[in-house]
């Protein structure tokens, strides 16, 4: 007899359909409410969000999704591993120790952020050592889900698994992370004790490593870490998601858990070998609607791998996301505004709990056939659409030839000539982009697009607000100014909005980290730039100085990973139209005069497939997709890239093989660690390592700014070496930027006066 097929979700969006939970952090970190004004606002968005999936038909509702800043953050609380540095002496984790690990505190830097596998979501990443203590110092899956059975929901909670957090922890002294597992897996257990006492039946395990290239010190730990773990008193879900299981088949089938759960979207060709291979008294979680992306579900195909499921295994199943819906927009109907044609093809969290539903029911019998025949009607209609096709932007793709990505002449030369031109003294300064975006210049942007205020008022604000800041710049000494970019909302959208085959929403946002919430664009057809998007604003900030100041735009792989793409095409297709567009911009800037162009690429290194053999075929794409943006370009045009939290050991030669003139990375965080790619490669380029953290209040003092520089200066010459923050200032306050970045010159005035100094005494015969 066949089973009763079940519905299941992974994790729903935190931050509320109104943001509500960013506006209450913020509001708590600035002194404006309490913490217990925080905990209601929280305990109020976690009610609302368990009843709309019970609302919806989920069986399985998770609890413990929640998080203040982010669930990897969450376990390293509940685990106690919290760094020294924040005076934590065991016991329950505060709350303010807790936002101190995330974003710093006056006397310890806050700790090291990066993306999660290969999505734009941050996570906060442990650091660990081979005496760090372990003890179950936090309360909170406990209490969520008491909180849920209160109101009246039987949840699963869910957590991280052992064998992902240890395998995504630095270790900051170079010890064996797998032999802190024996005294890691105990914790664990009693959390899982204590979840089972309270009443339940399943908890959900993630352990997404199991995806990636796993080595046999990994697996080994997976076996051991889950033989331990199976005598817990509660079913245990293991999850996995963002690719297929692959060669970690074979230990993932020999795990001793009640369910398995597979990504069915991303890698729909595993479920055959999956079905063979899990043991036929485990259930098998399916994954069949998109976590990652905001298109309506093709129900009959999902449909075709429920029914294959079941025929392989005739036993129990479940029917969820491919992941948890963290990484899409809360619900479509607070989308008041778009246009009926584009609506009809989407489906946010809430829309995607009604097909995960559907779907459920359609395979124990009971199928809407008005619901399947509205979806199949709306598929119909957007791959039929005249909206979505260009010929004129397909034929310009096709006409593209090697020699368009190549620059005029090798670095060596370039950077002379660009030298000659720019007269920039040793180690120059400059920052990301973006200065602070106040409250008073977004209650401005929002005005002006209400109708509020007129196209005049709002350019002659906005020109006041630049040219205030290119003169505090000059005045502090920068040596390449940036204009601001007070008339950008975002870095994707500003020129999403201004590129054909982009469509944008009024509060489709998602969590990057933290209460930084982000509003991509989608990208439902080909691409194209009907007119010059920065020209203007970058040649007003012109006027109000004599130094050079960036052109700054968004590269085409940023662009990309930042927005929702369409899913009708390679990916690499709409990456290299965008590449155009924007390779049509920078031509623009440079017959403008504008002698500086950045290209930035902060999410290079996060389109990195999670398995290493598919690296290849992806850098080939994105590096070509760069160098067409700037191969038109005359030698003396520098062009600078920017990029986030990267790694870049294993990519090093891809990102050399971009060949920017300058490139500038975040370092700070890693107190320059991550300069250690650039050692053995000797990276032929300008680079400007970060000395400045701006995703954490705190200001550096400018000794601090001036070590980092000195370790810098241990890896590259002085020739080669920036000075910069890590990354775009918009989030931070004038009240924190100004002393940063005036220490930030100092530092690099005094460290050029040493090397001055250095240089003069060598050059004095003995």
């Amino acid at each position: 007899m066949t089973s009763h097929i079940l519905s299941t979700n992974l994790g729903f969006p935190r931050i509320g359909s109104h943001r509500e939970l960013k506006k209450a952090l913020e509001n708590y970190w600035s002194g404006a409410s309490t913490a217990q004004e925080l905990l209601n606002t929280a305990a109020a968005l976690r009610a609302r969000h368990w009843f709309v999936q019970q609302k919806a038909g989920i069986d399985h509702v998770p609890s413990n999704d929640f998080s203040f800043y982010d669930q990897v953050l969450d376990t390293i609380a509940m685990l106690g591993a919290v760094p020294e540095r924040f005076g934590h002496k065991g016991g329950a984790v505060p709350l303010d120790v807790y936002f101190g690990m995330a974003r710093g505190t006056p006397g310890a830097p806050a700790m090291e952020m990066t993306k999660w596998f290969d999505t734009n979501y941050h996570y906060i990443v442990p650091e660990l050592t081979a005496d760090t203590p372990f003890a179950l110092s936090g309360s909170k899956a406990l209490d969520e889900f008491n909180e849920a059975k209160f109101l009246g929901l039987h949840t699963r909670p869910v957590l991280i698994g052992p064998v992902t957090f240890l395998k995504i922890a630095k270790m900051r002294d170079g010890t064996d992370r797998w032999a802190l597992l024996p005294r890691l897996l105990p914790v664990y257990l009693k959390l899982l004790a204590a979840l089972a006492q309270a009443g339940a039946g399943w908890v959900q395990i993630d352990e997404p490593c199991l995806v990636g290239d796993l080595d046999d010190a990994a697996q080994a730990a997976l076996r051991s870490a889950y033989a331990v773990l199976s005598q817990a008193p509660v079913k245990i879900l293991l999850a996995t998601y963002f690719g297929a299981v692959d060669d970690n088949l074979d230990t993932l089938a020999g795990l001793q858990v009640a369910g398995v759960h597979v990504d069915l979207v991303r890698a729909p060709e595993q479920l055959d070998a999956v079905c063979r291979a899990i043991p036929g008294g485990r259930t098998l979680s399916l994954g069949v609607v998109n976590g990652r992306n905001i298109w309506k579900t093709a129900l009959t195909d999902a449909e075709r791998l429920i029914e294959r499921a079941r025929e392989l295994r005739g036993g129990a199943l479940m029917v969820g996301p491919s992941c948890s819906l963290l990484h899409v927009p809360v619900d479509l109907d607070t989308e008041i505004a778009m246009d009926t044609e584009l609506k009809s093809w989407l489906a946010f969290a809430t829309q995607k709990l009604d097909e995960v539903a559907a779907l459920t029911k359609a395979a124990n019998g009971m199928r809407d056939s008005r619901y399947f025949n509205a979806n199949a009607q709306a598929l119909g209609s957007r791959a039929t659409s005249a909206r979505i096709h260009d010929p004129v932007v397909k034929a310009r793709l096709e006409a593209v030839t090697p020699d368009m990505a190549e620059r005029a002449a090798p670095f060596k030369a370039r950077i002379a000539l660009q030298q000659s031109l720019l007269k920039l003294p040793l180690l120059p300064t400059t920052s990301i982009g973006s200065l602070p975006q106040t409250q008073e210049i977004r209650e401005l942007r929002a005005a002006f697009k209400k109708g509020a205020v007129d196209q005049a008022s709002y350019d002659r604000q906005i020109e006041e607000k630049t040219a205030e800041a290119m003169r505090w710049q000059d005045e502090i000494g920068i040596d390449v100014p940036v204009h601001g970019e007070y008339e950008r909302n975002d870095m994707v959208e500003y020129f999403g909005e201004q590129l054909r085959g982009f469509a944008f929403t009024e509060r489709a946002w998602v969590q990057s980290y933290g209460s930084r919430c982000v509003k991509p664009p989608l990208i439902f057809g080909d691409v194209s730039r009907p007119k010059p998007m920065t020209l203007y604003w970058t040649g007003i900030a012109q006027r109000y100085t004599k130094k050079p100041v960036k052109g700054m735009l968004t590269g085409p792989v940023t662009i990309l990973q930042w927005s929702f793409v369409r899913d009708d095409q390679p990916r690499s297709e709409t990456c290299r139209q965008i590449a155009l567009a924007i390779r049509d911009e920078v031509l623009d800037l440079e017959k403008a005069g504008v002698a500086i162009i950045q290209i930035d690429e902060a999410a290079l290194r996060e389109g990195l497939p999670i398995r290493k053999a598919q690296w290849r075929h992806y850098l080939d794409w994105a590096v070509e997709a760069f160098r067409l943006t700037a191969g038109g370009v005359a030698p003396a045009t520098q062009i600078h890239t920017h990029m986030c939290y990267s790694e870049f050991n294993d990519i090093i030669a891809a990102v050399a093989a971009m060949d920017a003139d300058v490139i500038s990375i975040e370092t700070s965080r890693s107190a320059m660690e991550l300069l250690d790619a650039f050692v053995g490669f000797a990276y032929p380029n300008d680079i400007g390592p970060g000395v400045y953290d701006i995703h954490s209040p705190r200001v550096p003092s400018q000794a601090e700014m001036e070590d980092l520089l000195e370790k810098a200066l241990k890896v590259l010459s002085p020739q080669q070496l920036w000075v910069n923050p890590d990354c775009g200032l918009k989030t931070r306050g004038w009240a924190e930027v100004k002393p940063a970045l005036i220490a930030m010159v100092a530092a690099a005035k005094a460290v050029r006066g040493r090397l001055a100094a250095q240089q003069a005494e060598r050059s004095i015969p003995a």
